[in-house]
């Protein structure tokens, strides 16, 4: 266990990777500034879905999180030149937890992943080497890091992938339904448009999405097959940038291939002046049992995570129970219809509610698709109408179509889903049953 976490390599790979991952969070920071996104997302909401049980963290008011993004923004600089480096990265990380929890609108997987990336990189050695913390501090200089840190990369990328391509694997991937309707929405894409609604097209992402994503990893950490596999992730992670525009992703994800090439390569091409670290000793830290446990239960954790979807009922597409932290990335299509309906408890008056009146179009999106937003609005209508000194029952409505096909009732219309409460560790029995649902 020594060898493989304390054996201490080159660390130009990760000196290289500490610069080009500190360009990158900078890009997703001011991004979100100047492409809108920020605004639509935490300023024009009146409210935001939160993660449930993180109800207390809110978006700044007003115009603050313009300032709260340019201090993220400031912040992936510091990683960049390697200035104040542990606390520019643990500010970093602490403001992008606060935006992952305190919003899931915009929810994907790679938020997910750079928040637990970016805590990952505080306890990286990233700044001993072309650094202004090395300049200013030359007793903290090293050529080298512990393997771990290589380690580190090769398993949570492993993960990540293994598990994309396995999700991939259900008849509405394999028989081209969901990358057909994937491309139907890019139709009016200039010059591709009507190439990606190509049947060849629809193949290459289902069955090249699936290949992929299960070979990428031990392609390029097998020598012979590096280099077309890195062409290969060239070609990939460009077509989902320009197609589906999931920010950074793709880009940090090009990134990493700096840990898959021999280290000498990296020092050559990148840090030419930088010495070349070949003795490879084993330097074992005071708390090695400590480190090499918590290395161990991160990874475990990382694998259970995706897998709950399996101990909890009905299908996970359906139901939405077990969706987040699991890696299932782009895998369906999913649209519906919501109305919900408030009764005063004292007078029995009924009355429907506007959904305009509350949400951002893009939260309507959600309210009328996924299960623990729909609870999470009842929640919402119940408080707002208590400060009316009203206390109500909430009713919902929700007709759901997955994958195109026709719409089906969602939600039991005759639970209260203000007055009930949200379990997050197993099933909600007012979401009604997808099968069922499919024989009415």
């Amino acid at each position: 266990m020594n060898k493989w976490l304390f054996k201490h390599i080159d660390n130009s790979s990760l000196i290289v990777f500490r610069v080009l991952f500190g360009a990158l969070i900078t890009l997703e920071s001011f991004g979100a500034i100047f492409t809108g996104w920020l605004k639509r997302t935490l300023i024009d909401p009146q409210f935001t879905f939160n993660f449930i049980g993180f109800e207390w963290l809110q978006p700044l008011p007003g115009n603050w999180m313009y300032a709260y993004y340019g201090v993220m923004g400031l912040f992936g600089i510091f990683v960049m030149i390697g200035y104040k480096y542990r606390w520019s990265m643990l500010g970093f990380t602490l403001l992008w937890a606060g935006t992952y929890f305190m919003q899931k609108s915009s929810y994907n997987n790679h938020y997910y992943f750079l928040m637990i990336l970016s805590a990952a990189m505080i306890f990286m050695p990233a700044n001993r080497y072309f650094s202004i913390d090395a300049k200013q501090n030359p007793n903290i200089k090293r050529l080298s890091m512990p393997s771990w840190c290589r380690l580190y990369f090769y398993l949570q990328l492993f993960i990540l992938y293994t598990y994309a391509s396995i999700a991939k694997m259900y008849p509405d991937w394999l028989d081209l339904t969901v990358p057909k309707l994937l491309m139907q929405s890019k139709q009016h894409y200039f010059l591709v448009g009507d190439i990606l609604q190509k049947e060849f097209i629809h193949y290459g992402i289902a069955y090249g999405g699936i290949l992929y994503d299960g070979l990428i990893i031990p392609l390029l950490l097998w020598k012979p097959t590096r280099k077309i596999a890195f062409i290969a992730s060239i070609f990939f992670h460009l077509f989902n940038s320009f197609i589906f525009q999931v920010g950074i992703f793709p880009y940090l994800s090009l990134a990493f291939v700096v840990f898959f090439f021999e280290p000498e390569k990296i020092q050559k091409r990148f840090l030419k002046q930088k010495p070349f670290y070949t003795e490879g000793n084993i330097i074992v830290p005071s708390r090695a049992k400590l480190f090499s446990s918590l290395f161990i239960i991160y990874f475990i954790i990382q694998i259970a995570l995706p897998l709950r979807h399996h101990f909890i009922t009905d299908d996970v597409l359906w139901t939405e129970e077990g969706h987040r932290l699991s890696w299932r990335m782009m895998l369906r299509t999913k649209n519906g219809i919501a109305s919900f309906r408030v009764v005063d408890k004292k007078t029995g008056k009924v009355s429907m509610v506007n959904l305009k009146d509350y949400l951002t179009k893009k939260q309507r999106r959600n309210v009328s698709t996924k299960p623990d937003v729909i609870w999470q609005f009842a929640q919402h209508l119940k408080q707002d109408y208590a400060k009316k000194n009203q206390d109500v029952e909430v009713y919902a409505r929700v007709f759901v179509s997955v994958n195109g096909r026709p719409k089906k009732q969602l939600i039991d219309p005759e639970v209260d889903l203000a007055n009930v409460k949200w379990n997050p560790f197993k099933h909600s029995d007012w979401i009604l049953p997808s099968k069922e649902s499919e024989n009415n």
